[in-house]
């Protein structure tokens, strides 16, 4: 079955539905999808770049195993 049946499946058995704690729950799933999924245009212009400047270390090759992380900031932790 492909993804879009799925959901028109989910849709006709939603709208099926007369149990207001199962809405509830459903319209609380909804809102964390929600919020997870637009996490990243919360971020903010310096957190975006940090972002980038890590991605662009991956790219060059300046990274540290994790063995070699816990060394150096492991007495932090």
């Amino acid at each position: 079955m492909n993804i879009q049946s799925e959901k028109l499946s989910l849709i006709e058995w939603i709208a099926e539905i007369n149990d207001y704690s199962v809405i509830e729950k459903l319209r609380l799933i909804k809102e964390n999808y929600t919020k997870t999924k637009n996490w990243y245009a919360k971020l903010n212009d310096e957190e975006l770049a940090s972002i980038n400047r890590g991605l662009k270390d991956i790219e060059e090759g300046r990274m540290n195993s994790h063995e070699v992380a816990k060394q150096i900031y492991g007495k932090y932790l």
